[in-house]
């Protein structure tokens, strides 16, 4: 099929036909300026094109332009594109535990860094990003766009987030809220496991609605320092009881590493237990841009015309 993507410049084809009537008019406008006899002394001579030929070639140029300004498409149909994936929800620890200096530069920008290895190993899989302290809030729905959730961690700062508390139970909720349509939710958790002894609510939680809880711990026993509102020093420790709940959910407790071997077993592992359900299908239009055709072609008659101009008779 053939059509125009810009078809409104062909509304411009209508100025042609007062164009061609200047053109026609243009001689006897002057042979009315001048005796005959000065118009033969001033009158240019042209061995190439005569005065009409020059004009038709140079007002094809303005058709040509035309046409390459609506960009003329060739369409050879729909190309479909099937693809099966996975949904997860990964949620990131923004609490103010998490500007804690135990681990270089600190936990949080650790956090994010194993985040964006994490996202490389994942196959077929569509995430969706939370950020959560006492609250949880939605920083992306599912998606396969990976760099556009990159950009999005890249710029979380503690500049504007300064949030207390770590609530696990509300990351659940909002999992089995977005991963509602899902049989097995599947939930990744980047945190320094907040202050909780007892996740007996969240494991109880977690089993009732489905939810399959992955566990990435960063920090260390011996802790590290972080300011309160009084700018007093808060020794903030690693809690591994957040290990049980991952353990009883049947998903598995990984606790940071400065290699990346530790990424490379967790994504292995969500990526060989969970196979493809969906299926999405993506029309791709097969199509052929045209324009540059009568873009050259109305270059060269334009430079045919200007370069045809008479000379003046000696």
């Amino acid at each position: 099929m053939f059509y125009f993507k810009n078809i409104e410049f062909l509304y411009l084809l209508f100025l042609i036909i007062p164009l061609i009537y200047l053109i026609s008019k243009r001689k006897e406008f002057v042979l009315g300026q001048f005796s005959a006899e000065v118009f033969k002394k001033i009158e240019f001579k042209n061995n190439r094109f005569s005065k009409k030929t020059r004009a038709i070639i140079l007002i094809f140029s303005f058709v040509c332009l035309i046409f390459a300004l609506a960009r003329p498409v060739m369409q050879n149909g729909e190309i479909k594109i099937k693809s099966s994936f996975v949904d997860m929800l990964v949620a990131v620890d923004i609490s103010k535990s998490m500007m804690a200096d135990d681990i270089y530069p600190n936990r949080f920008e650790f956090e994010k860094n194993k985040l964006f290895s994490f996202l490389d190993e994942l196959k077929n899989i569509r995430v969706a990003l939370v950020g959560f302290s006492s609250q949880t809030f939605l920083i992306s729905p599912l998606t396969e766009d990976f760099n556009s959730l990159k950009f999005l961690v890249k710029n979380l700062r503690f500049d504007y987030l300064n949030l207390k508390g770590t609530n696990i139970k509300s990351v659940l909720e909002v999992t089995d809220d977005l991963l509602k349509d899902e049989k097995n939710k599947i939930l990744l958790i980047f945190t320094d496991g907040g202050n909780e002894d007892n996740f007996e609510n969240e494991i109880a939680y977690a089993k009732t609605h489905n939810i399959t809880v992955y566990v990435y711990n960063i920090g260390t026993l011996n802790g590290g320092i972080i300011k309160d509102d009084n700018e007093n020093s808060v020794l903030v420790k690693l809690n591994e009881n957040i290990k049980k709940l991952a353990l009883d959910t049947n998903g598995a407790y990984l606790q940071q590493s400065l290699n990346q071997d530790d990424i490379k077993q967790l994504s292995e592992i969500i990526n060989n237990n969970y196979k493809a359900e969906k299926e999405k299908e993506d029309v791709i239009k097969d199509e052929k841009e045209l324009f540059i055709y009568p873009l050259v072609l109305a270059i060269i008659l334009f430079f045919m015309g200007i370069f045809s101009l008479p000379r003046r008779v000696s």
